[in-house]
């Protein structure tokens, strides 16, 4: 990046957020990314970015963030591997707590599984490798230990330097506790020189001790001698751990030719990871600052909704709306010192480059940002009371070479663009170049102090004037951007605030142009207006807000009120159809009773009995509903009802078939409504006039009769043999198949079982047949098989 692009983006403080970004990462090289990130000025790129960065936010929402904390730079060290080389305890180690670090990003993963994602690419470009994870471990304790385990040849070199060890120290121990050699010892210890066991002997007792002098202190009034006794001792446990460390190094040898082989996925799923922990930083840098995901356009259109500057305390600063490409190509910002133009015009220039690095942005919802080429800023302290040539001449370099690098995909960010210099000429020479970087296409915003500019503003269609707000009374500015409305320096109210002679104040005035007079006059009768309207519009808003707020909670309760209502019939329709099938069902088996009692007595109940058992059961059925009836519409029959009619019960809103319709003046007809057959006002019937189904060409329609309707229910086989039975169960099938009816009814009787066994062996096989079972309660139990066909 040339150092004229990297001077724009210090200009607007870029850098500075970047080293924000680096602070959320875990790991030094996600850092340097984060420090070297520039912007993208590709569409496509900048939304994919934009959607990684949204997408970790709402994935840490829910599942929180995944760890990076233990991913360090292995490469080389893999790669020296990979070259046949051995690395050390320490190198290894790095390799295994990266491998555990990758492990634990796709186990965070895999907890959001269903969860589709544009970053599943990223992670399933880690492929963790816990078999080397877990033989690194396993074999080395430290940097400095390799464990007793990491192989039999060890653990049995060290078993034999412990044995080797603990005879040499009985030996020197003797010795220590011995009166007779206590006496030529400095101090009754055994200690080590050069890994061999050795006493500290007095100077001038050396030759009482035979043995080898391995060291002296310091004064020289110690010598440390190796006895005889201990020196084949002290040799085995010197050739012991020349095997150790032999054995180490080929156990390090073995770990690196393992690692090695692995070398480039590991490397790959590094890199992916580090890439994921920018990412998940980018997104957690834009959980702090509440911010959230804009609306990108390569059209120049820049609509920001309550934009908050980043680098501004959240707590203290004001958001603010700021529009620019859309109605007008160039914002001339105008307003008194320290007013905040400077800020607007920075936040505008800061989001930008922001939302083109893929980071989320401290604005309200829709809020839309536009993609760039060029972003160039012209933005200095322009606040001392003096200024030089010096300072002029560097604005008029720096803009002219922004005159050289504009063009129709640029963003000009001006400030204090003419000062510096004589104010006449330099409001014409800061409307000359507005103009020339209009023709060229770029987007402008610009502050100024200069009056000719607001009016410039005001009379050049594409050019729009805007001022940050500000307080009179108390002195300061609320940071709000007005756009719209010229700003006004407001020198003369903030002098007389400030305590100053109203004499002088009102002399100032009258040395005011009368044109620069007329002109603040209409700037602040606008102003006066718009905060007029401003309240105005502050109250309808309110006023509308509640009553959208008083519409919604009235709809709200009136929805509760009709779905509790609705819930409530739901449960009296469901309670009641129980308590008819039950009451259906006592009197069934009250009538099973009877039938047997007139088998086995020969005895036969009296029509008059009959009718008016019938009867009761009607008057059971009606007390039992107590559901109140829906209010019906005057509703006709288009025609009689027929036997096979579908019809919807309207009260209940359950459809039925109708077995029995009407007798000649009757007013109710016998339904089959699922399992349950009831009788039903006719009032209370809504005729279903069936689709007809068109015949295929040369097909042969067997008609279906009454009997065959009827037949189509219910199929008693009471008292006929098993050939027979099945015989009859078989043209009962066949018919309710033709019907186009699925629920059927078979009587067997309990008897001894044989012809139910014999009915339900012969229904398992055949192919109509998609389930059956035994009545139930009400249905005539183990006495009657309900049949469903497919």
């Amino acid at each position: 990046m040339s150092e004229t692009v990297q001077r724009h983006l210090k200009a607007l403080e870029l850098d500075k957020i970047l080293h924000l970004l680096a602070e959320e990462t875990a790991c030094d090289a996600a850092a340097e990314l984060a420090v070297n990130l520039r912007p993208a000025t590709s569409l496509s790129q900048v939304k994919r970015l934009l959607t990684e960065t949204d997408e970790a936010h709402t994935m840490m929402a829910r599942f929180g963030a995944p760890s990076f904390g233990g991913l360090k730079d292995v490469s080389n060290s893999l790669r020296r591997a990979e070259a046949g080389g051995t690395l050390n305890m320490g190198e290894l180690l790095r390799i295994s707590m990266v491998l555990r670090t990758l492990r634990g990003i796709v186990d965070w993963r895999s907890k959001s599984e269903g969860v589709k994602s544009i970053l599943d690419d990223r992670f399933d470009a880690i492929m963790p490798n816990k078999y080397l994870e877990e033989r690194i471990n396993h074999a080395i304790l430290s940097e400095e230990e390799m464990a007793d385990s990491a192989s039999p040849q060890l653990a049995t070199i060290r078993r034999k330097i412990r044995s080797a060890s603990s005879r040499a120290r009985e030996q020197l121990e003797k010795m220590v506790r011995s009166p007779a050699t206590q006496k030529y010892l400095q101090d009754p210890i055994i200690t080590m020189r050069d890994g061999r066991f050795v006493v500290p002997v007095k100077a001038e007792c050396r030759g009482d001790v035979p043995g080898l002098v391995h060291d002296t202190s310091s004064s020289g009034a110690t010598v440390f001698v190796e006895p005889m006794a201990v020196v084949e001792a002290n040799n085995e446990v010197r050739v012991l751990l020349s095997q150790e460390q032999a054995e180490i190094d080929r156990i390090l040898g073995e770990l690196s030719a393992e690692a090695g082989n692995f070398a480039s996925g590991i490397i790959s799923g590094y890199k992916e990871a580090v890439e994921l922990n920018l990412i998940f930083a980018k997104a957690n840098l834009g959980y702090k600052m509440k911010a959230t995901m804009p609306l990108v356009n390569e059209e120049g259109k820049i609509e920001l909704k309550r934009a908050r500057h980043p680098l501004i305390d959240k707590e203290k600063v004001v958001p603010t709306d700021i529009e620019l490409g859309i109605h007008f190509d160039t914002l001339v910002i105008t307003g008194p010192n320290t007013g905040g133009k400077t800020v607007s015009l920075k936040t505008v220039g800061l989001l930008t480059l922001m939302a083109m690095c893929g980071l989320l942005l401290p604005v309200a919802d829709n809020s839309q940002i536009s993609i760039f080429t060029n972003v160039l800023a012209d933005i200095g302290d322009e606040q001392s009371i003096e200024q030089s040539l010096s300072t002029f001449s560097a604005h008029m370099t720096n803009i002219i070479k922004i005159l050289e690098h504009a063009d129709g995909s640029s963003l000009i960010l001006l400030d204090e663009l003419g000062a510096g210099t004589d104010p006449i000429e330099g409001a014409a020479l800061a409307m000359s170049i507005l103009e020339a970087l209009r023709r060229k296409g770029a987007r402008i915003a610009a502050t100024t102090h200069y009056a000719e500019l607001k009016a410039y503003a005001l009379q050049t269609p594409g050019v729009e004037n805007a001022c940050c707000e500000f307080d009179v009374t108390t002195l300061r500015p609320t940071y709000r951007l007005l756009i719209g409305v010229p700003g006004r320096s407001n020198a003369f109210a903030i002098c007389l605030r400030l305590g100053m002679v109203p004499e002088i104040v009102e002399h100032a005035k009258e040395l005011v142009s009368s044109e620069n007079t007329r002109f603040e006059d209409v700037v602040q009768s606008l102003e006066t207006s718009r905060q007029r309207l401003e309240e105005e519009r502050k109250e309808a808003q309110r006023q509308r807000l509640e009553a959208e707020e008083a519409s919604r909670a009235a709809k709200e309760r009136k929805d509760s009120i009709d779905a509790q209502a609705e819930r409530e019939m739901e449960e009296a329709r469901r309670r009641a159809a129980e308590l008819i099938a039950r009451t259906r069902g006592q009197i069934d088996a009250m009538l099973n009773e009877m039938e047997e009692l007139k088998k086995q007595k020969n005895k036969a109940l009296t029509a008059e009995q009959k009718a008016k058992l019938k009867s009761g059961l009607r008057a059971l059925e009606n007390e039992a509903d107590p559901v109140r009836k829906k209010d019906g519409e005057a509703y006709v029959l288009p025609r009689p009802l027929k036997k096979g009619d579908s019809v919807l019960i309207y009260d209940i809103d359950k459809k039925g078939t109708v077995l029995q319709p009407p007798e000649k003046g009757g007013k109710t007809a016998l339904i089959q409504a699922g399992i349950i057959q009831t009788r039903v006002p006719v009032s209370n019937l809504r005729l279903l006039e069936e689709k007809p189904v068109k015949k295929p060409q040369g097909s042969v329609t067997r008609s279906v009769t009454r009997a065959n309707v009827r037949a189509a229910m219910e199929l008693d086989v009471r008292g006929q043999t098993s050939d027979e039975a099945l015989m009859n169960v078989d043209q009962f099938i066949d018919s309710a198949v033709l019907a186009g009816i699925n629920l059927l009814t078979i009587i067997h009787g309990k008897g001894t079982g044989a012809l139910r066994a014999a009915v339900q062996q012969h229904l398992k096989r055949h192919p109509n047949v998609k389930s059956f079972r035994l009545g139930t309660f009400g249905e005539g139990e183990a006495g009657v098989t309900i049949v469903e066909l497919k």
